[in-house]
């Protein structure tokens, strides 16, 4: 009786938050045209590729970005075995190191940035590399993918505090990858890709990214919620479920831009005085921006137009300034309403998913069924 009454009370939960409006068979035209199959053996032993050349051995490179990578068991390789195009490390700066790890207390002595990301880096790119004699002047190197050697791969620092200081670090802790001709630039001209693109966000500074007219490493990571533009295609305003928007409070989260939103970076000591047109390629890459923020709870289970009309705009916004959108905070949870939201995100032209489950992400597991929890 007590089971029987748990899984009623978990019943009565989904209708609540809308799970049961979720009986949909996934577009898989638009999965396709999005990630690739990926029905073949996964390069692992227990876990963990066998070793750092064969990471991405047979891999093929999908648009996905490994949100908070420095928790997983080998950070950087499980992402890049994978086939994450993205990766993401949060960064301290203590006594002119730079470690990685969510919060202060879980930084540990040995968990510097150098150490788990531009070494292992500058080590796996040396091996795709051996014996090349492509790059000294007549073409490009290899990147991570043994498939795909063309494909860069992102790497996103969030730098937590002290973002002038830990800019310069970072810039310093940069040099093995820049020396040997493996990180994205901009010229003064314009955007010379390589194997690795680097992308700051977090406590850095806006200013100290352009600071340098003729050359430059660091991309920015736009807040994407101030690019929103008008999409072509208005929301249906006779749709029924548009009477909703008005009955459920979404906060701030349902204000267009510039009705009282403040940028991610506010905080930072950076001064953004510009506008959006600040953002394009030559200063930035990824537009990024919290989906629970901007976007809002997902009532019911769907997505109401009004949310639907901000997606679109600030993808729209995105778009035109050449940039990679990115949204991070959707819901983890209940996995059928994860699925949709990626599926929706997708379908409106995201760039890249920012995940947590990775294996979910590259083996195209989102077509869950309705009653899955977990």
């Amino acid at each position: 009786m007590v089971i029987l009454s748990t899984f009623g009370a978990l019943h009565i939960l989904q209708v609540l938050i809308g799970r049961s409006r979720l009986f949909w068979d996934a577009d898989r035209v638009e999965f396709n045209r999005f990630l690739p199959d990926l029905d073949r053996l996964h390069r692992f032993d227990n876990g963990l590729f066998r070793s750092t050349a064969d990471a991405s051995q047979d891999v093929i490179p999908i648009p996905c970005h490994s949100h908070n990578d420095y928790w997983r068991r080998e950070p950087l390789f499980d992402a890049i075995s994978w086939g994450c195009t993205g990766v993401e490390a949060d960064v301290w700066l203590f006594d002119r190191e730079l470690y990685v790890g969510h919060t202060m207390s879980s930084l540990k002595r040995g968990g510097t940035f150098r150490e788990i990301y531009v070494d292992k880096l500058v080590g796996l790119l040396d091996r795709m590399n051996a014996g090349s004699e492509v790059g000294g002047g007549t073409g490009q190197l290899s990147g991570v993918f043994h498939r795909k050697p063309g494909q860069a791969l992102t790497l996103l620092v969030d730098l937590k505090n002290s973002g002038r200081q830990a800019f310069e670090i970072l810039q310093k802790q940069l040099s093995p990858l820049r020396e040997r001709d493996y990180v994205t630039y901009w010229n003064g001209r314009e955007v010379v890709p390589r194997a690795v693109t680097v992308v700051a966000t977090g406590d850095t500074p806006f200013d100290l990214v352009i600071a340098n007219a003729t050359y430059r490493d660091i991309f920015f990571d736009a807040p994407l919620e101030e690019l929103w533009e008008r999409p072509r295609s208005p929301i249906d305003a006779e749709d029924p479920i548009h009477e909703l928007d008005s009955e459920i409070d979404y906060g701030s989260a349902m204000s267009l831009p510039n009705e009282g939103q403040t940028s991610r970076h506010e905080s930072s000591s950076d001064i953004h005085n510009q506008g959006p047109e600040q953002y394009n390629t030559n200063t930035s890459y990824y537009a990024s921006t919290s989906f629970a923020k901007t976007v809002g709870f997902v009532w019911r289970g769907h997505l109401s137009p009004r949310q639907m009309e901000i997606i679109r705009g600030q993808i729209r916004g995105a778009k035109r300034r050449g940039l990679k959108t990115r949204y991070w905070n959707t819901p983890p949870w209940p996995i059928a309403l994860r699925n949709h939201v990626w599926h929706v995100l997708v379908k409106e032209g995201a760039d890249v998913l920012n995940v947590d489950d990775l294996a979910a992400a590259a083996r195209q597991t989102w077509n869950a069924r309705v009653h899955q929890l977990w």
